[in-house]
């Protein structure tokens, strides 16, 4: 059975949060939850995450069913993976991988990799190493000439030969359960650091006789990780385009990508466009046909084909085909707009079923709602949901017509084909086929601009 043991104590002071380091976000997701997406994706059933500096947010964050160990003070990587020897042992007859939760670039693919390497050679370990440009603060893969591998030299502890060596340690390994616990039972912190380092123990089993390798990954990127914000945005940066080259190789229509950022989770069909400035983010499902954006932010949002969102914010929701937003709306929550449905400038829909059909063209305000098909909101249309202390429903029937500036006090229900009169205040139910006039008569008093003149106490 594959097992992972993912290292999640850090603070990363360099970051200035105040949040633990693998909570930093990249596409709006903190680090670690995709390093525990590639974990699962590998095909590891058990894992344990190993917390640190305030653990309980991190802890909090985790789903039911992952384990956790707590390490404090944090005296190394190592130290790290003796806080989990409990968990080591309950799977010391398995395959552990054990990587960092603030590898945010770590792919299923990668893992899976480096575990058919470690089993194919029947190794104790297998370490991931990438060659690398920049080796400062790098562990160091030393080899001896024939290419053998002997040992990890930390940047640290390393000479200046030693820093020369191109070679770098990615942080995550494969171990055969046992020899993980003879490992841990060995390492000592006799170092510039005075730490207990992981990456001791290849030295420990190559000394025992046990087999050792290094898997190259050809892909550099994967093993990259973020020690402050400059180096988060650089992540945020290669994510978002590998996302976003994924949907244009699939089809999706991505003119200009200044400002697109899409959650690795999002679905889109083909043909349609994303157009700048446009956020996608959580369970996402966008048909085909569509175009979204510019300037429009949907998350956990069910799209339909051939949909227009333009400068459209859009949460928890879905939207049928043919439909047509914007520009300047919000749909909020538990809303579903049905097939044909044209949503205009400035208005807002919440918590609403809006049928199919049906126009508000402009400033207008549907919340708690259910409304039939056809229907036509008058600019300035508001359904008065909350009375201060209770939140009540409007019921609006097929083809009713919504005159300008009507306010439907809930919970009210309109019929099929009734009327309002515009500038009405709709208190009680209108009947199917009724018009509703709700209004005070007009009274014009003739010469009181005269007898008054107040325009003169206005000088």
């Amino acid at each position: 059975m594959k097992c992972a043991i993912i290292l999640a104590g850090g603070k990363g002071t360099r970051m200035k949060s105040e949040m633990p380091k693998v909570m930093c976000e990249v596409l709006f997701e903190p680090m670690l939850h995709y390093v525990i997406r590639a974990v699962k994706e590998a095909g590891c059933e058990k894992i344990c995450v190993v917390t640190g500096y305030k653990h309980e947010i991190v802890e909090e964050y985790l789903e039911e069913g992952i384990e956790t160990a707590y390490q404090n003070p944090q005296l190394g990587t190592g130290h790290a993976v003796m806080m989990a020897r409990e968990f080591v042992e309950k799977h010391k007859d398995d395959e552990i991988l054990i990587l960092n939760g603030d590898g945010p670039m770590m792919t299923a693919e990668t893992i899976n990799n480096v575990y058919a390497y470690h089993m194919e050679n029947n190794n104790s370990i297998t370490l991931t190493s990438a060659i690398v440009d920049d080796t400062n603060g790098i562990g160091h893969i030393k080899r001896d000439e024939n290419g053998t591998l002997m040992c990890i030299v930390e940047h640290k502890d390393a000479d200046e030969e030693e820093k020369k060596i191109n070679e770098s340690n990615a942080g995550m390994y494969w171990f055969k359960g046992a020899d993980l616990l003879y490992a841990l039972s060995n390492i000592t912190n006799e170092n510039a650091q005075n730490e207990y380092y992981l990456t001791d123990s290849l030295e420990i089993l190559i000394n025992q006789g046990k087999n050792a390798g290094a898997f190259v990954c050809e892909n550099s990127e994967v093993i990259l990780g973020a020690n402050d914000r400059k180096q988060l945005n650089t992540l945020n940066n290669i994510m978002r385009r590998n996302i976003n080259d994924f949907h244009m190789v699939n089809g999706v229509d991505i003119p200009c990508t200044d400002g697109v950022m899409i959650g690795m989770d999002v679905k889109i069909g083909g043909s349609t466009t994303i157009l700048p400035n446009t956020i996608i983010l959580g369970n996402t499902v966008i048909g085909e046909g569509c175009t979204i954006g510019p300037n429009t932010y949907i998350k956990d949002g069910i799209i339909g084909n051939n949909v227009i969102l333009d400068n459209v914010k859009l949460t928890d929701s879905e939207v049928e085909d043919c439909v047509d937003c914007g520009p300047f709306v919000q749909v909020r929550a538990g809303s579903k707009l049905c097939k044909g449905v044209h949503i205009g400038n400035f208005v807002e829909v919440k918590n609403s079923v809006v049928g199919a059909g049906t126009k508000s063209a402009h400033l207008t305000y549907i919340g708690d709602s259910d409304v039939g098909e056809n229907v036509n909101f008058g600019c300035g249309t508001v359904t008065v949901n909350y009375d201060g202390k209770n939140k009540s429903r409007c019921k609006i029937g097929n083809h009713a017509f919504l005159g300008c500036n009507t306010n439907l006090i809930a919970p009210v229900e309109i019929g099929d084909y009734a009327f309002t009169a515009a500038g009405s205040t709709i208190t009680d139910d209108v009947p199917e086929n009724a018009l509703a006039v709700a209004r005070a008569r007009q009274v014009n008093k003739d010469g009181w601009v005269t007898e008054k003149k107040p325009y003169k106490d206005m000088k």
